[in-house]
């Protein structure tokens, strides 16, 4: 049976419906089907002013390149052609030669001279990758911000510490917010090294860079032509001079993937700690709330912890895209048949995905709403009890170790299963008696009085200076 429905218009073929973490956001504009044809575009006009610059294509010609790039051909048609030719790069130099030929025939023989088709996709792919990255660092380093004044407001406000989903012992939110602040710091300071180093692609047909080195002329040196036609590219778009042409090295996006996926790790991790603390029967923070968002289709009642659930899985997709990129790195022969063609659409979707992650981080935690009422109140709710490491280690040189944690162990589950207070259990005990009076143990088991170094922890992590990377303009 033929379905009624309607296939949408090639415009709309990804329009983020199964991706919200990051419809809309600025890394989606900067990673999509426009802005990777941009910078392949951007690619070729570069290529053409450094030819100029070293002197094999004539200035005229490099201009009229780079005024024929300013007008992209048609999106779908490029994607439909590239099914004939496994790359997208073959039609669009068709294509963008004959728009060069319209205005400026003897400027046509100039384009794509010498290149080949990796040259001019990997490089557009580190220039999308460049642009990506900038947004997602201003992200990071906006959520950074937020976090920092979360983490000093709240330096002494006492919380319980859990682990393995059980109370352990107090903590302070303060002391959480740091770890979350550092972690987005060293993730930032991560995509800075990236960025610092993401390099142009030249190495013509099979890596030797004959071709441009032809065009040069008879004499051409070739040690010197590669260099200066190299850096010149280089300069005209702002990317890194790699040390050799990389069709077959893939390390750089290999180190892409790896950067993505600890960012979004990190950021996973602060969205797992708030997907806990925001629950109903913990209640300890809350998402901003924004009129209509979290809402279910089914009980009014609710309001859903939306960010942090986008953020998260962003956090479990990215890792897995990283490692199609790792996987990658296996390449054969001077050029790849189907790995080179296989990172186009991990990198792509990781890029965004992280892009999605970081601006949704950056709302969370401005916007993070702390409770410390509620985390007072978790913090009695088991009587005293998330305090007992601190009596037993009093105890220890009293009574003796073995003895203090075998009493301990004991007058906790007593008091479990009774519902009564540590310290009147202890109070009760016969082995206690004229070693710990009731007042001391209450004094003991105030939990706000056993957050041992948190507070100058919190002091370490917000002075500690964060040197990043200075990325090329």
């Amino acid at each position: 049976m033929t379905s009624p429905y309607e296939p949408p218009p090639p415009a709309y073929l990804d329009a983020g419906l199964l991706s919200p973490v990051r419809a809309g956001t600025p890394a989606e504009a900067a990673v999509g089907d426009g802005a990777w044809l941009r910078a392949m575009l951007d690619a070729e006009a570069a290529l053409a002013r450094a030819q100029a610059r070293c002197g094999t294509v004539p200035a005229h010609a490099a201009e009229a390149i780079t005024a024929a790039c300013a007008h992209p051909p048609d999106l779908r048609e490029l994607a439909l052609a590239a099914r004939e030719t496994a790359n997208p790069v073959v039609g669009l130099v068709k294509a963008l030669t004959a728009r060069v030929a319209e205005h400026s025939p003897q400027a046509a023989e100039y384009v794509h001279r010498g290149s080949t088709s990796q040259d001019i996709f990997d490089t557009g792919a580190m220039l999308v990758a460049s642009r990506a990255l900038r947004l997602i660092i201003t992200d990071l380093h906006t959520t950074a911000g937020a976090l920092a004044e979360l983490a000093a407001a709240h330096r002494d406000t006492v919380m319980a510490g859990r682990t393995l989903a059980l109370h352990a012992v107090p903590t302070t939110f303060g002391l959480k917010a740091a770890g979350w602040h550092r972690l987005v710091l060293d993730a930032a300071e991560r995509l800075e090294h990236t960025l610092h180093g993401l390099p142009v692609s030249l190495g013509g047909a099979a890596g030797t860079l004959a071709g441009y080195l032809q065009y040069a002329g008879r004499d051409a040196d070739p040690a010197a032509v590669p260099d200066e036609l190299t850096a010149a590219f280089a300069a005209e778009t702002g990317l890194a001079v790699p040390v050799l042409p990389w069709h077959a090295l893939r390390t750089p996006i290999a180190d892409l993937g790896a950067g993505l996926a600890r960012t979004t790790g990190a950021l996973g991790k602060i969205a797992a700690d708030v997907l806990v603390l925001t629950r109903t029967e913990i209640g300890e923070v809350t998402e901003p709330a924004v009129t209509g968002r979290g809402a279910s289709s089914a009980m009014p009642h609710k309001r859903n912890p939306v960010l942090a659930t986008l953020i998260r899985s962003a956090s479990v997709q990215v890792p897995a895209l990283a490692a199609v990129l790792t996987q990658c790195l296996a390449t054969e022969d001077e050029r790849s048949a189907g790995l080179w063609h296989a990172e186009w659409q991990p990198l792509r979707e990781a890029l965004r995905l992280t892009g999605g992650a970081a601006h949704t981080a950056a709302e969370l935690a401005r916007g993070l709403t702390v409770h410390p009422e509620r985390m007072r109140a978790n913090l009695e709710a088991t009587g005293g009890q998330i305090v007992s490491e601190r009596v037993s280690a009093v105890l220890a040189p009293r009574i003796g170790k073995d003895a203090a944690r075998q009493l301990l162990t004991r007058a906790t589950l007593l008091a479990g299963t009774t519902g009564r207070p540590l310290a009147d259990v202890l109070a009760e005990l016969p082995q206690l008696d004229g070693v710990l009076t009731r007042a001391d143990a209450l004094a003991l088991l105030d939990p706000a009085a056993y957050t041992g170094a948190a507070g100058p922890l919190v002091d370490r992590a917000l002075t500690t200076p964060h040197r990043p990377h200075t990325p090329k303009p």
